[in-house]
């Protein structure tokens, strides 16, 4: 992969990668010298690895590169040093020299950290993680001395992970189970995000929990198949959830993790602010490249209208970060091409941004109305059977007007106030939010589709006609 650059004399090249032992096998290439330092080996040859000058001084290493011609220098953690002058200054001195002998310094480091008085010598490459072939292979080595079959899927779901990663889920998995089980390298690959601290796992919620908005579930359904690696059909990528509190959008979004069989990612994006300048932008991106990098999951939203309200004013009230960190967000949302689906939610459109809700942001807008009646039914019989209540499912003409979160407070409080007192101390939303419901109706008329599962329409009677009139039989 550095064949092009070392013949285009670049004289210093920066290789991003948290994979230094792979960065040593894959970087040298016919026609030059490679040599490998580190602060604790010193200088060694990369054919045979043995130690030719012991340096661990990093000035001195810079500079033993000069006295080659055709050489390039895989140089582990030298960024940690650019802080030092005498490094910078060496790094400055020798570039003509490079460029004149055909040497190359080439920089492993994890992240892009140079001071601006070398910034401009370095050019940035990525060392790409393994692909599919490569962990497959991976796993035919594993399993070869113990005669236990590669698994195909169980190296897709391990993509995304440093070659290491992988070998540590693959032995893990043949401890545990004895095979190659997608399931556990899929929760190995889940350290991922637990030591990014940008993001956190949240346990599906079983669809059998969701009480009615049954259009939602059979569009999900529906479009599920997309997701199977051998199809061709296009993936969803993101719906947004836009509903009155406590009808269910949080519920519906976990619960169509376990409808594709995904993890559940929740993204935070106000956590990611950082009071450093350019910090969240930073945050935001590592965070989405972090996602793509672990591939097939749920990532949830929750309440985005709180994240992303004001970003027009950002730039008054906090340098323009929100608006930067939306910006990151959106042009991610649009160019990602890894299998994973953004369920967002919100309550309320009107401080959403116009960007944010244009055509083609989203795969599909659902409103989530008050429940109807035959959803009040189920929702009854999921919390009679989750808090061990007794409301009777006639209630559900009674509860006209309340949200599934409001019908579960009543099937809690029965518990201790028995159902009449409950219910005559509940007062809900449709009630104290009459006007905001009403205009979020309006609203969803002609700009999203209807996610609650409707009521039976009631069946018309014969009509019929004698002297004294007609009525209906």
């Amino acid at each position: 992969m550095l064949t092009d650059y070392l013949k285009a004399g670049y004289p210093a090249l920066c290789c991003l990668t948290q994979e230094p032992h792979r960065a040593e096998a894959l970087l040298p290439c016919e026609g030059w010298r490679f040599l490998i330092w580190d602060c604790q080996r010193g200088i060694r040859e990369h054919a045979d690895q043995k130690v030719i000058d012991e340096t661990r001084d990093p000035v001195q290493a810079v500079n033993y590169l000069g006295s080659f011609q055709d050489t390039v220098l895989i140089a582990h953690n030298l960024h940690l040093f650019l802080e030092v002058p005498e490094v910078i200054q060496s790094i400055q001195n020798c570039i003509p020299r490079w460029k004149a002998t055909g040497c190359a310094l080439v920089m492993v480091s994890p992240v892009i950290q140079m001071r601006p008085e070398v910034e401009k010598f370095f050019h940035v490459i990525d060392l790409p993680l393994p692909d599919d072939e490569e962990l497959f292979t991976l796993q035919l080595d594993m399993g070869k001395t113990l005669n236990i079959k590669p698994n195909r899927k169980a190296a897709r779901a391990a993509k995304g992970l440093t070659e290491f990663e992988a070998e540590t889920a693959y032995a893990l998995s043949l401890t545990r189970k004895g095979y190659f089980s997608t399931r556990v390298i899929s929760e190995a690959k889940g350290q991922m995000i637990r030591k990014s601290g940008l993001m956190e796992f949240w346990e599906p919620a079983s669809i059998q929990d969701v009480g009615g908005l049954g259009c939602l579930k059979q569009y999900i359904e529906t479009r599920a198949k997309a997701f199977s690696p051998d199809t061709n059909l296009p993936q969803l990528k993101g719906i947004l959830l836009v509903g009155i509190p406590g009808t269910g959008k949080s519920l519906a979004s976990k619960a169509t993790a376990s409808i594709l069989n995904y993890p559940l990612i929740r993204l935070d994006i106000g956590s990611l602010k950082n009071s450093l300048v350019g910090q969240s932008e930073l945050r935001m991106r590592q965070a989405t490249k972090l996602i793509d990098a672990f591939g097939k999951a749920t990532i949830w939203l929750d309440e985005v209208e709180k994240i992303f309200a004001g970003t027009r004013s950002s730039g008054e009230t906090d340098a323009g970060t929100t608006a930067s960190m939306f910006a990151t967000f959106l042009t991610w949302m649009a160019e990602t091409r890894s299998s994973v689906l953004v369920m967002a939610t919100a309550n309320t459109i009107s401080q959403l941004p116009p960007e944010f809700m244009r055509a083609g942001r989203f795969d599909a807008v659902f409103f989530i109305d008050l429940p109807t009646k035959v959803e009040r039914t189920e929702i009854i019989t999921i919390m009679n059977r989750r808090w061990n209540a007794d409301i009777p499912l006639s209630y559900a003409e009674k509860l006209n007007g309340y949200t599934g979160a409001e019908i579960e407070q009543l099937a809690k409080d029965s518990l201790f106030d028995g159902l009449d007192a409950a219910f005559n101390a509940l007062v809900p939303l449709s009630r104290t939010m009459r006007e905001e419901v009403q205009s979020l109706r309006d609203w969803a008329k002609t700009r999203a589709r209807y996610a609650n599962t409707p009521d039976a329409e009631p069946e018309e009677g014969r009509r019929l006609r004698h002297k004294g009139g007609t009525h209906a039989g």
